[in-house]
């Protein structure tokens, strides 16, 4: 009997997606670092929250809506941008269609797999993201090309140290698919034969390059060409920060904070958003679930920038949750790239219902109208849940 190509919670999108895709390709979507403890730290935190109900006085209609960087979104939830290859032939293409038509705005990584000017075409309310990658001329011509697509704002993505080793192993990924890389695929790829067969009724093969990271007149570097650049480039300083900003001339998100000190410097350097990330459990292990230091941020910064969080959001209960210790909204990623794998297009905007219809329930739940009344009494937060890093000097601000 035929699969209904509809699922009902995002485990179930990830564990179709671990049956469809090639194994390299499913172990470049789990990710992590070595022992895996903040990336499972990231889902598991949101469990340990609790929430408290009323029984009377639920609202009819609920307001979901709101703005992120001036851009208005249907609900608090944002496509966060990933540069993983190979889970679908028509990409970050099918992922922004999805977002326009459930009215999210969606993030676009520069590793990733689709040009910024047909992602923009699929989705006005895109967001371009950049690594501190190459010089800052060749940084300057990817804004400048982001900006001329249409992108509304950037996203600086600083929190990454190049951690490698997982304990359960490292997914092989090509950098190129020639004649004697398929065959050495080819035990991984022919087992999976759905996902093969998308890909050749589309008329083209992964090609493992980024486009949004060619220079002008130039070729587009391939996946593992870009990651080399951005390994030998001399990590950033905060007055970095204040020039790519400044530069951007924008709204522009710094994604990778989880310290109070940083969040204030990242004020000082005059950004308009900051994302408390830990870069989804892949960066260094060990660093606190998002959500665990989320309030000592928004306390420390909230009033002054918009503050939201990535990392772990499986489910719209956990979009509630982190509203309700201050985020503005949230980004998810592994959670849209399993529907994608899944079903596609159409696997995306089911992940995306499934987040919707969790959080208005949350919200039935616990009696408010509006994602904005959503507050702490709303949670059961065990003792000593929340966790302050930084918290106890900032350094001088920088000149911006």
């Amino acid at each position: 009997m035929p699969q209904n190509p509809w699922f009902e919670t995002v485990a179930e999108a990830q564990r179709r997606a671990r049956k469809r895709l090639p194994s390299s390709v499913y172990g470049a979507l789990v990710a992590g670092s070595e022992h895996g403890r903040t990336i499972d730290d990231n889902a598991a935190a949101f469990v340990d929250l609790g929430f408290a109900p009323h029984v009377v006085g639920h609202h009819a209609e609920r307001d979901l809506t709101t703005t992120v960087l001036g851009v208005e979104t249907a609900f608090p939830v944002l496509i966060s941008p990933t540069g993983v290859q190979a889970v679908h032939p028509e990409g970050e293409v099918a992922v922004a269609r999805a977002a326009a038509n459930r009215g999210v705005i969606m993030g676009l990584s520069s590793f990733a797999s689709k040009p910024v000017e047909e992602v923009v075409a699929a989705n006005p309310d895109t967001f371009f993201q950049l690594y501190w990658s190459g010089t800052r001329d060749s940084m300057v011509q990817r804004m400048d090309r982001a900006r001329s697509a249409g992108a509304k704002a950037l996203i600086a993505t600083l929190d990454w140290s190049f951690s490698h080793g997982r304990d359960w192993g490292s997914p092989q990924i090509p950098d190129k698919l020639d004649v004697r890389t398929m065959a050495k695929f080819a035990p991984d790829v022919l087992p999976r034969p759905r996902w093969l067969w998308t890909y050749l009724r589309s008329g083209r093969l992964p090609d493992l390059t980024v486009p949004n990271l060619r220079p002008p007149g130039g070729e587009a570097p391939t996946f593992f060409g870009a990651y080399g650049e951005w390994m030998q480039t001399t990590p950033p300083t905060w007055e970095d920060v204040a020039w790519l900003r400044k530069e951007w001339g924008g709204p522009f998100l710094l994604k990778g904070v989880t310290r109070v000190d940083d969040a204030k410097r990242a004020v000082d350097a005059g950004v308009t958003a900051i994302s408390v990330s830990n870069h989804g459990g892949n960066n260094l292990d060990t660093t606190p679930a998002t959500v665990r230091v989320l309030p000592s941020v928004v306390d420390a910064v909230g009033d002054d920038i918009e503050v939201l969080l990535d990392g772990g959001v499986r489910r719209g209960s956990d979009v509630a949750k982190a509203l309700a210790l201050g985020a503005r909204a949230v980004l998810v990623g592994r959670a849209y790239l399993w529907g994608l794998a899944a079903n596609g297009q159409a696997g995306v905007e089911n992940v995306l219902d499934i987040l919707r219809g969790g959080l208005d329930s949350a919200v039935l739940g616990l009696g408010r109208s509006s994602v904005h009344e959503l507050s702490p009494d709303d949670l059961v937060i065990p003792p000593g849940f929340a966790l302050t890093l930084g918290g106890t000097s900032v350094p001088a601000p920088v000149a911006g």
